[in-house]
């Protein structure tokens, strides 16, 4: 007699490990945090230190007597998502605020043109959500994944948000340009073309900045604080920051016309081979394509290899609705490409500088938390700044926002730890128990309700919590495991099944120690 295991069996299983191994890391978790240090740090994150600062604070009124011969309280290099946005958010608060950028015509990127949810409840604490508004951007529900002609639909745990709270996906030139006009736009705030080649040092203390402005003549700029968010490509990072940048991968960049994505309002992840390939609108007329090539070494431009591989390697593997606007966008020629880096933050504190941004901390772009990231580091830097009145003690100003880089970490290490995860559990193997997992993944997101709204509130952003993604992630791994066990386990079942459990491990664990152990699970104990 066959024995008939449906769904509903597999997810009580899997529910039960789930909730049995949460139970033991929550409370191995909790066991080992001090409650004392973390309702003290909580209530005021700098104690010792706002006490230095105390006798600057009046009222919230800010005044910057001795800021330097331009009267600047802040310099910003950089005018990309993060430059933009926290040069609205200071100006907004009384700052005055100089910003420097190479290029201020609009950007043409392939990659920050997705906004998460929790990206979008970040850029409106900010004030900033009218920014994408009359840029044609796009209402984004959730993500459908597709693998071996079968369409997995996930959305957004949304339910108890306003309407307007959801995913945006858009043209990223578009949405810098709104966002440095609406910055540009406040009395104290001046925006500069001109490329910085220098912090300005006196004895260890950074003064301001050396720049060439487009007519290449050489300038100073001063003032007791300067932000460095640059970008990737940051060319001062390595004063400011260890950097340690890996290139796992590479995207391949394609502007889709003339066709509708098979879900509507939703972004779709190809689980394809080698590695996944991302569909998302970024206008009502336009769709971008990414396709994801391991490693750093591509397949000739010049030469036609790169539009064989897309047109024999990347075509067959997409939906057919999709397909011969892929094909049609590789025959034109307008194909772009971008290297994938990941850098977790690695600060080193210096008095009168800050990092933020691409420039600190970069994690792969495949679930598209990089903005989330970068705003929401802007709420905490912002909250910090605020009750100072100005920040001319470069010493203690450098002691006081060591806590930024605690506030940050539960936040941008959830999303840095999912999106590096996801990365490598999404990108095909000849490792059975590998692609054992990846499946699991898939139909985990697939069986609705508390399951797949835990594993969207993580990737959206909502529900950035290091604890949750440690349980979802086992909670995945169990529920794969079990589906191999059932109805009947056999020696071959089980092996693989130990393998899966260990090869979830090898992925999470390492990239959890790049993160930070300390300041990710237990941050109120980390001085």
């Amino acid at each position: 007699m066959e024995l008939i295991i449906d769904d509903q069996y597999y997810n009580i299983v899997g529910t039960f490990f789930a909730s049995v191994i949460g139970f033991l890391l929550l409370f191995f978790i909790l066991l080992r945090r001090n409650k004392r240090m973390i309702k003290k740090f909580t209530e005021n994150p700098s104690t010792k230190v706002y006490k230095i600062q105390n006798n600057n604070v009046q009222n919230g009124r800010h005044s910057s007597p001795q800021n330097g011969s331009n009267g600047t309280d802040v310099i910003i290099v950089g005018a990309g998502v993060a430059g933009a946005a926290l040069a609205h958010t200071l100006g907004k608060d009384g700052r005055r605020v100089h910003v420097i950028e190479r290029d201020l015509t609009e950007p043409d990127r392939i990659v920050g043109e997705l906004l998460q949810p929790g990206g979008y409840l970040k850029l409106a604490e900010l004030g900033l959500q009218d920014c994408l508004e009359e840029i044609d951007a796009q209402q984004l529900l959730g993500y459908a994944l597709f693998k071996n002609g079968k369409v997995t639909t996930s959305p957004y745990p949304l339910e108890k948000f306003h309407t307007n709270v959801a995913g945006r996906s858009f043209h990223n030139g578009r949405f810098v340009q709104r966002m440095r006009h609406k910055a540009a736009a406040l009395p104290n705030v001046r925006m500069e073309q001109g490329t910085v080649t220098s912090l300005y040092e006196e004895n260890g203390v950074v003064r301001g900045v050396r720049y060439r402005t487009k007519d290449d003549e050489e300038h100073q700029a001063y003032a007791p604080l300067t932000v460095v968010c640059d970008g990737c490509f940051s060319n001062l990072r390595r004063s400011l920051c260890k950097a340690k940048v890996d290139i796992p991968s590479c995207f391949v960049g394609l502007m889709l016309e003339n066709c509708s994505l098979p879900v509507p309002n939703h972004g779709h992840v190809i689980l394809a081979e080698p590695s996944p390939i991302l569909f998302y609108p970024i206008s009502s007329t336009e769709i971008r394509c990414l396709v994801d090539v391991p490693g750093q070494k591509l397949p000739s431009l010049a030469n036609g290899e790169m539009a064989n591989y897309l047109k024999n390697k990347v075509a067959p593997q997409v939906p057919a609705e999709l397909r011969d606007a892929l094909i049609s966008s590789v025959e034109k020629g307008n194909i772009r490409t971008m290297k994938n880096r990941i850098m977790p933050a690695a600060p080193k504190p210096t008095p009168g500088a800050f990092l933020i941004g691409d420039a600190f901390n970069m994690r792969h772009p495949l679930t598209g938390g990089g903005m989330t990231v970068a705003l929401s580091d802007i709420v905490v830097l912002r909250n910090l700044l605020q009750p100072l009145q100005h920040f001319h003690d470069a010493a203690s100003l450098n002691t006081y926002l060591q806590s930024f880089y605690t506030l940050r970490k539960p936040v941008a290490s959830t999303i840095n730890t999912l999106a590096n995860t996801v990365y490598q559990v999404f990108s095909a193997s000849s490792d059975e128990a590998k692609e054992e997992m990846r499946q699991a993944t898939v139909d985990y997101l697939g069986l609705g309700g508390i399951y797949t709204a835990g594993a969207m509130g993580l990737l959206s952003g909502i529900n950035p919590s290091p604890l949750s993604l440690i349980c979802q992630f086992f909670a995945v791994a169990i529920y794969g495991v079990g589906r191999l066990l059932l109805p009947f386990p056999s020696p071959k079942r089980l092996w693989i099944g130990a393998k899966l459990i260990w090869g979830a491990s090898e992925i999470l664990l390492p990239i959890i120690k790049a993160e930070g152990v300390g300041q990710m699970f237990l941050p109120a104990t980390v001085t």
